[in-house]
């Protein structure tokens, strides 16, 4: 049986089609390309780990490479040089550079507590006892520097007098510095604190329990980006918000993602690191408030004066989460 050509011609499309299902179809726009920095190996940093792993960054159009930095300043040095796009930081390294003359804003706060211990040796059975030891921290206005002297302070401890706070360098820094006595106490976050109670050091104060609202953990972005390239920034924010909902909703891909990250198999700290981090503390819309922002300011006023009467919200702009709370996007994401 002969066939007609019209007939010939429509089974060669057909096949062409499956051949190359992409033949006929318009083409999806490419993925934007976006650098991005988190700047301590902390549980508390995981929401583009998440969005990275899940796919979820691809979702909203977004091809997002993740780079660690070992401090926050060294982060804020790459966002202001235009090398990353985005920072996983600390609101008051934001502020501090922001003080400075940086065009940086915070457009988004995941942790608005200080989840922090103070880690002493065993030797120092209590507070007091610090009086004339060494404390180690990060670096200098970092929120560990921050957590460090509300702790100091809350126990009667004047820092740097009563105190030597010295820098040290990332949390395995100061798990190594810990246990190597350099230092008799430290401000650790998750998993560092189950890492060192394991070494049997213990914990004289969990600093989130002072209940100061604090812009903890968040995203910052260059302010001309905002200005220039709004959807940019909406598509990087949007999900972040999804990426938390995903670790909220699902602990094992999260702890598998977090142990990638973290460098760690170690199942019990990832696991108590998850619970406090993500499940305790981290927020589900994540506002930058003004309350947690004049508690940054409030702290940086003691080395950067103009601090002390500057407005909060020239700090952060919450549009971009302001916009998913009404449209009910981030609803959506828990039902």
């Amino acid at each position: 049986m002969k066939l007609r050509p019209f007939v010939l011609f429509t089974i060669f499309l057909i096949v062409l089609g499956a051949v190359l299902p992409g033949a006929y179809a318009a083409e999806s726009p490419p993925l934007r390309k976006v650098r991005m920095a988190f700047t301590s190996l902390s549980s508390s940093m995981c929401p583009p780990w998440i969005a990275r792993d899940a796919g979820i960054f691809n979702k909203h159009g977004l091809d997002v490479e993740v780079i660690a930095t070992p401090t926050g300043v060294e982060g804020m040095n790459a966002l202001i040089a235009g090398e990353v796009q985005f920072l996983q930081i600390s609101g008051g390294t934001s502020a501090s550079a922001a003080l400075g003359g940086a065009d940086v804003m915070v457009v988004g706060t995941t942790l608005e507590s200080l989840v922090q211990q103070l880690i002493a040796r065993p030797e120092v059975e209590k507070a007091e006892q610090l009086k004339g030891r060494t404390l180690g921290i990060t670096r200098f206005g970092t929120s560990i520097d921050v957590g460090a002297r509300l702790a100091l302070r809350h126990f009667g401890l004047v820092p740097e007098k009563d105190v030597a706070i010295v820098q040290v360098g990332g949390m395995e820094s100061m798990v190594a510095a810990l246990q190597g006595n350099r230092i008799q106490a430290g401000i650790l976050s998750y998993p560092a604190i189950t890492q060192a109670l394991k070494l049997g050091h213990h914990a004289l104060l969990d600093v989130a329990a002072l209940g100061i609202p604090y812009a903890f953990t968040g995203i910052t972005t260059r302010g001309r980006l905002i200005r220039e390239d709004a959807d940019l920034v909406r598509r990087y924010v949007t999900a972040q918000t999804e990426a938390i909902a995903s670790a909220k909703r699902d602990k094992t891909f999260a702890l598998k993602v977090m142990g990638k990250y973290l460098r760690t198999a170690n199942s019990a700290a990832l696991a108590e690191s998850y619970d406090v981090d993500v499940q305790k503390y981290m927020l589900k819309v994540p506002l930058t408030t003004v309350e947690a922002m004049r508690s940054v300011l409030d702290d940086l006023a003691a080395r950067i004066p103009k601090a002390k009467d500057s407005e909060p919200r020239n700090f952060f702009d919450d549009s971009f989460v302001r916009q998913l709370q009404s449209s009910g996007f981030i609803d959506a994401l828990y039902r």
